[in-house]
């Protein structure tokens, strides 16, 4: 079954439930409690949007007053609204930096960070590409470091083709850009910027892109790969100690390193004081292990979320 199937699924046996509790007289206004309602903003990280877009909706059918809004601006845009007070959680795919957490401090906002589940990233090339069997992290880097003299795969490694590179990167607006380079070039924002390399700040277009490219190569977070696996190639990345493939295996037991790491979503604590968010995000850390794997992602042992609620309490 796929994830749509999955997910449709789930909605399905959630709206049973919500049917049979309404019939046994279960539900919160039968009880005496104030049913929710109300806004809550969300923006930030493309790539944790999967993870709280099924959350959200998950949230929503159990209370249809709330209306949870999800955005994608990337996870630097997403902070600045944040810290501008604009929405009540940001999605982040790296920590918060020490300018922006000033910035929200500056504002007067304090915020919890959580984590919520573990991605990797995926490095692609086009279906045809028969010569990649393997990059190196020196190999990657000589490929998208600043001032890359790397024109053609041959530039790359010595007895592959003579063929110009295409490449494609996220945007600097995003997290995922800013963890690669610093992963791979030792520098946050640190990147070619020539001819030869596309950004986007979708990465359905930097996936269409390399499926579309005989000579192409990109990055983003490994659920998107899952997702497009069917038009791409996945290249394992040998790190100096081992040559490893990212999966949801390799990327929970460490061994997919350094190119691994937490999904984070921040939260304002004031606004924790209001119902419906404080109700959303105990949902979100009660169900984040479940939905985890039907977008893609890694969850956190058990005990990691438990833990979590027990500091937001």
């Amino acid at each position: 079954m796929n994830k749509l199937g999955k997910r449709l699924m789930t909605l399905t046996v959630i709206a049973l439930v919500l049917t049979l509790l309404s019939a046994c007289g279960g539900n919160s206004k039968d009880n005496g409690e104030a049913a929710l309602s109300g806004t809550i903003n969300i923006d930030g990280s493309s790539t944790v949007f999967p993870m709280t877009e099924a959350i959200a909706e998950e949230f929503s059918a159990a209370h249809k007053d709330v209306r949870v809004s999800v955005g994608t601006s990337g996870t630097g845009s997403g902070f600045k609204r944040f810290a501008r007070g604009e929405t009540e959680l940001s999605n982040a795919s790296r920590p918060i930096k020490e300018e922006e957490a000033k910035a929200a401090k500056d504002n007067g906002i304090d915020y919890q960070e959580l984590t919520v589940a573990y991605d990797g990233l995926a490095i692609v090339v086009n279906k045809d590409n028969d010569w990649v069997d393997k990059l190196t992290l020196d190999e990657l880097k000589k490929i998208y470091e600043p001032d890359s003299k790397v024109k053609t795969w041959a530039d790359v490694r010595e007895g592959w083709p003579a063929t110009e590179l295409r490449i494609y990167s996220p945007g600097s607006e995003h997290g995922t850009f800013d963890y690669f380079t610093e992963a791979i070039n030792g520098e946050s924002k640190a990147m070619r910027n020539d001819k030869q390399i596309t950004f986007s700040a979708d990465t359905n277009a930097i996936v269409q892109g390399v499926s579309g490219d005989s000579t192409a190569i990109g990055y983003f977070g490994y659920s998107f790969f899952e997702e497009n696996q069917d038009k791409l190639k996945l290249i394992p990345v040998d790190n100096g100690t081992a040559t490893v493939t990212p999966s949801p295996e390799t990327v929970k037991d460490g061994s997919y390193t350094p190119l691994s790491r937490p999904l984070l979503v921040y939260v304002d604590k004031a606004k924790l004081s209001t119902p419906e968010v404080k109700a959303f995000v105990e949902f979100y850390l009660e169900n984040a292990g479940a939905i985890a794997p039907e977008v893609g992602y890694v969850p956190l042992p058990d005990e990691k979320y438990t833990e979590q609620l027990e500091q937001l309490k």
